[in-house]
């Protein structure tokens, strides 16, 4: 018990940590940061359960205020933005992340590690987020995805090779502590 909370508090500091990486701004004033890999490897390393603890411990701090977004953003008014869908999918995205690492049990962890992170921390964080933009903005479904999603796309699909890549290595050098692993054999 000691070691989930554990893991999940260190997994919350490492999104927050992965916010202090330089942001990329796009025209529209969201800003592309290392965070979501941070999501996403919450799902590969913890599966699906604790990594989406990790995740909603992350989103509880920012919604008390702490400054953990990039930016030094908190607080429950990034909660009220067309953007805000991205905060409300992160535990989804890690628990489909880890979801995927824990049923798929063959083959190579880096190679489903990158897979868990593009349905996870792509397919399904964007399941959330793209109607809660269209809701929100209002738009329709193609500004939703052309528009405003689409920009997004070649840097998480660089962040989710790299979740691949990070959590096949740690695999590699301690198979004990990937747990979303450990929790399928």
């Amino acid at each position: 018990m000691e070691r989930n909370v554990v893991l999940i508090a260190l997994f919350a500091a490492l999104i927050a940590a992965l916010g202090l990486v330089p942001k990329l701004t796009l025209a529209s004033g969201i800003p592309i940061t290392a965070q979501s890999m941070g999501i996403m490897l919450c799902g590969t390393v913890l599966g699906a359960k604790r990594g989406a603890l990790a995740v909603l411990l992350f989103v509880v701090l920012v919604a008390a205020g702490l400054p953990l977004l990039a930016g030094g953003r908190g607080g429950l008014g990034v909660f009220t933005t067309p953007w805000a869908g991205f905060y409300y999918g992160f535990p989804v995205a890690a628990y489909a992340a880890g979801m995927v690492m824990e049923k798929w049990k063959n083959g190579s962890v880096t190679v489903i590690a990158a897979v868990a992170a593009v349905i996870g921390g792509i397919g399904a964080l964007y399941l959330v987020a793209v109607p809660y933009y269209m809701v929100m903005k209002p738009a329709g479904l193609g500004e939703a995805l052309l528009t405003a999603m689409a920009p997004f796309m070649p840097g998480d699909l660089i962040k989710a090779v790299l979740a691949g890549l990070i959590t096949g290595a740690l695999y590699k050098a301690r198979p004990s502590s990937v747990l979303s692993r450990a929790d399928a054999a």
